[in-house]
């Protein structure tokens, strides 16, 4: 394997289809990525741990895995960015995807220019560009310490590793802590422009931060307004 070269992202196209790989790997080139391609879920799973890629594109049928169970291999071991890119449509199959740990959700067949500004919005994310600075960088919810500017979570005293896109979505939250944000604005501010009508993304993680953020029986940390929104608790 070559090395990067520099100022290029890597993607892992995790995709049996010959086809595809080949649509895929050259208009990415063309576009200043390198990818490395993984065919079943062994090599997906070594190439996650040794290419290090900045985002992986996934497709959920493959030969000798489930797709959902590799998304929640890949996501155990890794904070990349993931993107299922299948042609399973139901609804069931988008929310198990992001209930296992996806970012994001397409379905085939697809155009490279709607992928490509996905993958640019999930690096965006994954990269924490924030456009400015909060002005309190240290939002506290009981014994919930959320460290903005060193994008650190500590719930009682032990860290709590977030993925970017649930880091994302509570740094919206606490930025605004107390005051109540609707699905659009969630979406528009954590997954980008043309998502606001994704709302089963912001119900599948904040779910995904209540079961990291919030003790079975304790308060809430994360307060919902039946088909308003959300908002973080004050403190």
């Amino acid at each position: 394997m070559t090395a990067r070269d520099e100022g290029r992202s890597r993607v892992l196209l995790i995709e049996d289809d010959p086809n595809i790989v080949d649509l895929v790997r050259s208009n990415l080139s063309v576009r200043g990525f390198d990818t490395v391609v993984a065919t079943d879920g062994f090599q997906a799973l070594r190439l996650v741990d040794t290419s290090r890629p900045e985002i992986v594109l996934l497709d959920l049928m493959l030969p000798d895995v489930d797709g959902t169970d590799l998304c929640r291999q890949i996501r155990e071991r890794s904070s990349v960015a993931i993107i299922v890119v299948s042609a399973r449509r139901a609804e069931h199959d988008k929310v198990n995807a992001l209930n296992m740990g996806a970012d994001d959700y397409m379905t085939k067949p697809f155009g490279m220019e709607e992928l490509l500004a996905r993958m640019m919005a999930n690096l965006r994310r994954t990269r924490s560009e924030a456009s400015m600075e909060p002005p309190d960088p240290v939002v506290l919810v009981g014994d919930l310490v959320v460290d903005l500017g060193n994008q650190t979570v500590v719930k009682g005293g032990q860290p709590v590793h977030l993925t970017p896109t649930e880091f994302a979505l509570l740094r919206e939250l606490a930025l605004n802590q107390g005051r109540l944000l609707s699905h659009a604005h969630l979406l528009r501010r954590v997954w980008g422009p043309g998502y606001e009508t994704e709302t089963e993304y912001v119900r599948v993680y904040v779910r995904r931060l209540r079961s990291k953020l919030e003790a079975e029986g304790g308060e809430p940390v994360i307060l919902t307004q039946p088909r308003a929104g959300y908002r973080l608790a004050p403190n």
